[in-house]
């Protein structure tokens, strides 16, 4: 897999100053961890589900979700289990080389019976998604099932636990509960992919939900339990975990009572209808959650419709700018190791080694990933490459 590999008829080189590079379901976990990009979840009793991941693959996902919790009812549980298994047996014969799937299950036992109904095909999963995580018994037997299944197929199974429940959101709770949780997680390190935030149950919790217009980080009382999310799971050398940003759940737009959020100047020189498009649904509300997100130290995206795709890549590719001071930084440290500063190669800013190294190696990673634009290049240019114009219009 590659990303941006899907732009047939693109001059792909002129985009790029060094291209993405190849990954797989072997690769370590955490080049998988940053590579999951946009994860598109689908509801597990999708009758075609084997088709529409092979299409969604080959319009530039790298990760899909079958999900047999909150997106199906109740009553389709057994039909929803029984059609998943088919559906993925079906795409193991079909596909080559792509997405990562993982399965998004209501109970501990749905990932044994998965397993055995699948049985060398299991091979087609990257691993199992485990909502609404606790630091008890429920949630060490989420990550035992997945340790055991993997153990036993030989096939590098991972484990993404949800972060949405009560005990996450109240704040007198809220920091036993993580420190119980990274404890959790650290022991069992070697199996456990990234962290999923899940906003809608963490907003839900206060009857609350967000417009199109406005992002999770608008949302104060939802913006700091991500916070400190990121803050006690996501800390950097070696002690910490990817968290992928919440779901963005409009892919449609309404009637707006805020401006657009998409400032004109970078489309000048672009298809002058694409900024219109993305506005009109909503995907400008999409973009500033993005940026917000990766301000705050998440990675990729849980998103419920393809055109969120394009968005979160074209957002993931690295600068020219950034590219240059993050290698800078790295080389300069390995070189004498004695920190100092740095005057950015733009003649913008200063890079101090020390301060920015974490920042600058975790950079470095994202560009192995998503590549690097040309100088010159920003967002656009990828999002106005990627877009698909039947997803926007």
């Amino acid at each position: 897999m590659r990303y941006f590999s899907h732009l047939a008829g693109t001059p792909v080189d002129a985009l790029f100053h060094r291209l993405p590079t190849e990954f797989s379901q072997e690769s370590p976990p955490e080049t998988l961890a940053m590579a999951l990009g946009a994860t598109l979840y689908s509801p597990a009793v999708r009758p075609r589900l084997a088709e529409d991941i092979v299409r969604c693959h080959a319009e530039g996902v790298m990760s899909m979700v079958g999900c047999l919790e909150d997106s199906i009812r109740d009553s389709e549980v057994e039909e929803a289990e029984l059609n998943l298994a088919d559906q993925l047996r079906r795409l193991a014969r079909m596909a080559a080389g792509g997405p990562l799937v993982f399965v998004r299950v209501r109970n501990t036992d749905q990932i044994y019976r998965l397993a055995d109904r699948l049985g060398d095909d299991l091979r087609i999963l990257s691993g199992f998604v485990l909502p609404k995580f606790r630091p008890d018994e429920s949630g060490q037997a989420g990550l035992k099932a997945v340790r055991e299944v993997a153990d036993g197929s030989d096939v590098p199974l991972y484990a993404m636990p949800v972060l949405e429940t009560p005990e996450i959101a109240y704040v007198e709770t809220r920091m036993p509960t993580l420190l119980a949780v990274r404890d959790m997680l650290d022991s069992n390190r070697d199996r456990v992919l990234a962290v999923r935030v899940g906003a809608t149950d963490l907003s839900s919790i206060y009857a609350l939900r967000r417009t199109a217009e406005l992002t999770a980080w608008d949302v104060n009382v939802v913006a700091g339990i991500l916070t400190d999310i990121v803050n006690v799971l996501a800390r950097r050398g070696g002690k910490g975990y990817e968290v992928t940003g919440p779901v963005w759940e409009y892919f449609s737009g309404g009637e707006r009572v805020l401006k657009p959020q998409l400032r004109v100047t970078p489309f000048e020189d672009h298809d002058p209808m694409l900024r219109t498009k993305l506005v009109r649904q909503s995907l400008d509300g999409l973009i500033r959650e993005i940026v917000l997100d990766k301000a705050n130290g998440m990675v990729g995206k849980t998103v419920i419709h393809p055109s969120h795709a394009a968005a979160v890549h074209a957002l993931s590719v690295v600068s020219h700018e950034e590219y240059c001071d993050a290698k800078a930084i790295v080389e300069d440290y390995a070189g004498d190791g004695g920190g100092g500063v740095l005057r950015s190669v733009y003649m913008n800013k200063m890079n101090e080694v020390r301060p920015h190294l974490s920042w600058a190696e975790r950079t470095l990673v994202r560009a192995e990933i998503f590549g690097v634009a040309a100088e010159g290049l920003g967002f656009v240019d990828f999002l106005d490459a990627s877009v698909s114009r039947e997803h926007v219009a």
